[in-house]
């Protein structure tokens, strides 16, 4: 079955500013700047108000009209993104091996690598990459934390999880071994 139109709506608040060109899609807030290509995706914008975006498509079938609030989304985490900004909070778990994690700006790269030492008391030195745009620091008054700051969710949120799945217990029963580096909170820079 084909949905002759179908939109989507979303409000753009003050202070924000959005160009959409060839679905590349540039949003300017008071935190920065966000852009995001997304072109691969059959959807038209159009702005009828200053402060409105619709998110249109014609002649689609269920599949297609779903990334209408995919895309809607997304515009939406950008906007939250360049105005409050995303935070991860990660804790490391340990029972007998305590982890030891050493973060340090790449020169070359202009990145952040972290280096995660001692991992159920293996010699090996395990090396993750932040995404670009990501900002890593050990928490000041909370022991065994990390806080990873930026403004995409999707860089941010990835490199958490590319942290945590470096510290995944092989070849043993992970009831047992419960030891790595979770996420504990999810939230914004500014509330």
């Amino acid at each position: 079955m084909r949905y002759i139109h179908s939109q989507e709506e979303l409000a753009i608040p003050a202070g924000v500013k959005i160009h959409i060109k060839t679905r590349i899609v540039t949003v300017e807030g008071p935190r920065g700047k966000l852009v995001n290509n997304l072109g691969h995706l059959s959807v038209s914008f159009s702005t009828p108000e200053k402060d409105k975006i619709f998110v249109e498509l014609h002649h689609g079938s269920r599949k297609n009209v779903a990334t209408l609030r995919t895309v809607r989304t997304i515009i939406n985490n950008m906007i939250v993104g360049v105005t409050k900004g995303y935070k991860y909070k990660m804790r490391y778990v340990y029972a007998h091996f305590p982890i030891n994690v050493n973060m340090e700006k790449n020169k070359e790269t202009g990145l952040w690598d972290v280096d995660i030492r001692n991992y159920l008391g293996e010699k090996i030195i395990r090396k993750v990459s932040m995404q670009p745009g990501v900002e890593i620091l050990a928490s000041k008054n909370v022991k065994d934390q990390l806080e990873l700051t930026g403004n995409s969710l999707e860089n941010v949120s990835q490199s958490a999880a590319d942290i945590q799945q470096m510290c995944r217990a092989k070849n043993k029963d992970i009831r047992k071994f419960l030891d790595g580096v979770y996420v504990s909170e999810r939230g914004n820079i500014e509330d």
